[in-house]
């Protein structure tokens, strides 16, 4: 898995052309891992920009791609798993994905793709069942790994207790602000590769905060280094051993969030 990757979903509706152009420009400067889910709207422009890439040449392969999908709390039963990610493989236009989420630890009403999910709409998740037909979606090649998004210590203990594939991912909120030190701890000692999104505080959202963007700390070591903010935040992601989403549509911030590597923070700004 690439270590940093382009998020599709956005805090405000956007249409599928702004989704194809920004997959399209992420491409060309050098983006390979996309992360897309069913409740985003956003896998049939990914997957068409994805085809047009390979069409004209900027890549020579689909496996050049990483490509993650979710599964969202409404197909969360056994039953519905899988015709949930053939769906999704139907709108990417591809034969398989590389890694397929859980993308909430519960389940609702099958049917209702809305989020926030309704009070009365909401169920408990079966975990036995539903991670039973995740590792079927594995073996039959459809996705190369699977994994969960959003579960606690608690959760992805309740999927360890039953899983005979293990989850490969947790993707989960992580930023300098909000560290989750005793999850990332568990998914270590699990095997669990943890994919941080959110690291600049998910400005803007309902749920987000401004803490990490106006964090006076996180300025000043932006200042000392010559970089921004968010290159600090993406870097201090980096080096914590994470995987890393960014969720930005503007050409030059995607180019600025891949220009992370050729430098370190020192132990004490880390």
């Amino acid at each position: 898995m690439p270590v940093l990757g382009l998020g599709t979903a956005a805090d405000l509706p956007v249409d599928s052309q702004t989704i194809y152009q920004a997959v399209s420009l992420a491409i060309e400067l050098g983006y390979r891992h996309f992360d897309t889910a069913a409740l985003y709207n956003s896998e049939q422009p990914t997957g068409e920009a994805m085809a047009a890439a390979l069409q004209c040449g900027i890549i020579k392969s689909r496996d050049e791609l990483f490509i993650t999908s979710k599964l969202w709390c409404s197909d969360s039963h056994g039953e519905h798993v899988l015709p949930a990610i053939q769906k999704t493989l139907k709108n990417l236009n591809v034969d398989y994905i590389d890694l397929y989420l859980i993308h909430w630890p519960v389940s609702s009403t099958p049917g209702n793709y809305e989020y926030p999910i309704k009070k009365e709409d909401f169920l408990p998740m079966d975990y036995k069942s539903v991670w039973a037909a995740m590792e079927e979606c594995q073996r039959l090649g459809l996705t190369k790994s699977i994994g969960v998004s959003n579960f606690s210590c608690k959760k992805l203990s309740d999927v360890l207790a039953v899983a005979k594939i293990p989850p490969a991912v947790n993707q989960v909120e992580v930023n300098p602000c909000w560290q989750q030190k005793k999850l990332i701890e568990l998914c270590k000692d699990n095997g669990v590769l943890v994919v941080a999104y959110a690291v600049l505080g998910a400005v803007g959202t309902f749920y987000g905060t401004n803490r990490v963007m106006e964090s006076e700390v996180l300025k000043e070591i932006a200042k000392a280094r010559g970089k921004t903010v968010p290159q600090i935040c993406l870097r201090w992601a980096h080096e914590q051993g994470l995987g890393v989403l960014v969720k930005s549509f503007n050409k030059e911030r995607m180019k600025q969030n891949l220009e992370i590597f050729n430098w370190a923070l020192s132990e004490d700004e880390s």
